[in-house]
């Protein structure tokens, strides 16, 4: 019988456990800052709204990516 699919035995950082982290932190963390931003800029038209999304939340994702992946090496490192 081949082994089940779902089991990982990581080798240091997880990093299915740390893409995952950052999809919905960035989802939860991401949407009200966005929001809140969006009340101090003048945005008339969607593709200016979408413009304005597109680039507060690549900042979010990328701070929530490298804080995510810190944590996560430092529980690896922790955890050997």
């Amino acid at each position: 019988m081949p082994p089940r699919v779902e089991t990982t035995d990581p080798d240091g950082v997880d990093y299915g456990w740390v893409m995952q982290t950052t999809f919905v932190l960035t989802i939860v963390v991401g949407a009200p800052v966005v929001a809140v931003l969006s009340l101090f800029v003048d945005l008339p038209a969607w593709s200016q709204r979408a413009n304005f999304a597109i680039r507060v939340g690549a900042v979010v994702w990328l701070c929530t990516m490298v804080s995510v992946y810190l944590y996560a090496r430092s529980q690896a490192d922790t955890s050997t």
